[in-house]
């Protein structure tokens, strides 16, 4: 009875806690997996159903023994299990009453563990009991009238339902839940050739793809790579996901996982197509661990091991940690650092500075000087609209620079980085938000210029601002200037 206790503080969330149950349905073959949470106040329930091969009576007492399988025993390729005990682990870290009952080949048997009646006898050799408690049968009515399947009822949710715990608490739960069920499962979920299905109050959990694949925006994706071991095959997938100012509100909201976008960044660790780890740095870096960091925060790095290789990467009994083995370490830093680049310039740049259709660089506004002083930034007087108020400046042009002098010196770097870090997002810039009328005055004052006073063509005019930063987000309202010098 001690040890049950003790094993009630493994960590599990209820998210955690479910997964581990889904993985058993997974590993039992099932196709449809239903978790319905009855709300009645401190007698709620959470139920589990699945349509699996089910399980004979032989069968449910291994399952329901701690510990009935040996971690080094070799498993199926496809087996999501490893320690024999999340099924009661996960369970009773959420309830004190487990009751498990299973029909194969149309024969039902049942059994629950119930951490009450077992501290009101403690000298009793019957661990495990038979049937539902009183009371409690006509929750198992969902296997009635099938052939094969599974159900798993938690009752007396004492790490759920506490003091001042209410309905709303208890969806704002189930909410919590499927985000969580969504991103783990969301391989075996997602496509047309879906391996299974999830429903949670008999609405369907939707995948959710950290990876964001198939989106026309995304910058970068790598091909992938993959590193032989001695327990299997390692493969890896490097992707940079698109800018902010790439995505609809809807996109954004969707695509920033349960944790938001900084906390999403970094490796996700599978095994068999399960989600083991999302995001996180897996204790890589340099001089030392990095760091979940908003400049990294578009890096997202598919990582597949095999279930063979658990021991080397001390996956744990919940299924939520994993440490790389040495052997691999220089590998995935390698991987991990060029990915990590790759989004931080795209975070930088906002994604704007790509080329043109025509391959043509982006003209900046702002350049970016490395010098053995450290980083500044300059103002770029290359740039149309700078360079057109420098060349007519005439006697203002030493009282032009003086001012770009300032402004270059005063950049409120750290107030930037604070404010971006604080609001989880870079301050707005490029004309973002702006009515379409005031980036069309800016636009038809440079266009006047270049076309006036410089003499350039009104076409070759309104192909440079194309590929000048940030007009080349405005096409249209380029392709509609007037040019100034016609009659």
């Amino acid at each position: 009875m001690a040890m049950l206790e003790s094993l009630r503080g493994l960590g599990y969330s209820t998210a955690t806690a479910l997964a581990d149950i889904v993985d058993n349905s997974i590993s039992a073959g099932a196709r449809e997996v239903r978790i319905d949470f009855l709300w009645e106040g401190a007698n709620s329930r959470v139920l589990i159903l699945d349509d699996g091969r089910g399980m004979s009576d032989p069968e449910l007492e291994g399952a329901m023994r701690l510990g009935d399988k040996n971690p080094l025993t070799q498993r199926a390729a496809d087996d999501l299990g490893r320690f024999g005990m999340g099924l009661k682990t996960a369970s009773l870290s959420q309830c004190r009453r487990l009751t498990v009952a299973s029909t194969k080949d149309g024969k039902r048997s049942c059994l629950r563990w119930d951490l009450d009646e077992l501290a009101a006898t403690p000298q009793s050799d019957w661990l495990l009991f038979e049937g539902p408690a009183e009371g409690s049968e006509q929750y198992l009515a969902p296997l009635d009238g099938k052939a094969a399947g599974t159900l798993v009822l938690w009752e007396q949710l004492d790490r759920i339902i506490t003091t001042g715990y209410t309905v709303d608490d208890f969806l704002a739960m189930t909410v919590v839940v499927e985000a969580h069920l969504a991103m783990v499962f969301h391989r075996l979920l997602q496509g047309s050739r879906a391996r299974m299905r999830l429903f949670i109050n008999n609405r369907p959990i939707a995948p959710w793809d950290p990876f964001m694949s198939g989106h026309p925006a995304k910058p970068w994706i790598s091909p992938p790579a993959a590193m032989q071991t001695d327990a299997g095959l390692v493969t890896a997938q490097c992707h940079v996901l698109p800018h902010h100012d790439k995505l609809t509100k809807d996109e954004f909201r969707k695509n920033e996982g349960p944790a938001g976008w900084t906390a999403q960044q970094g490796f996700y660790v599978y095994r068999n197509e399960r989600l083991l780890v999302a995001g996180g740095w897996l204790g890589l870096g340099n001089s030392k661990a990095w760091n979940r960091e908003d400049a990294h925060r578009l890096a997202r790095i598919q990582l597949d091991i095999p279930n063979t290789a658990d021991a080397d990467w001390k996956i744990d009994v919940r299924k939520s940690i994993a440490r790389p083995p040495v052997a691999l370490r220089q590998w995935l830093t390698r991987l991990a650092e060029d990915t990590r680049e790759r989004a931080r310039r795209v975070f930088a740049y906002r994604g704007a500075p790509m080329p043109t259709q025509r391959n043509t660089p982006i003209a900046q506004a702002w350049r970016v000087d490395h010098t053995k002083d450290g980083i500044r930034y300059r103002i770029e007087p290359t740039h149309p609209a700078i360079a057109a108020v420098l060349n007519s400046a005439g006697d203002l042009e030493p009282l032009v620079k003086a001012m770009l002098r300032v402004i270059e010196e005063s950049v409120p770097v750290q107030r930037i980085w604070l404010d971006t870090a604080e609001n989880k997002d870079t301050p707005k810039t490029g004309f973002t938000s702006d009515p379409p009328a005031a980036v069309a005055a800016v636009l038809a004052t440079i266009f006047a210029d270049m076309v006036g006073r410089r003499g350039m063509s009104a076409e070759i005019a309104k192909q440079s601002l194309l590929s000048t930063e940030p007009f080349q987000n405005y096409p249209l309202l380029v392709a509609q200037l007037d040019d100034p010098t016609r009659i």
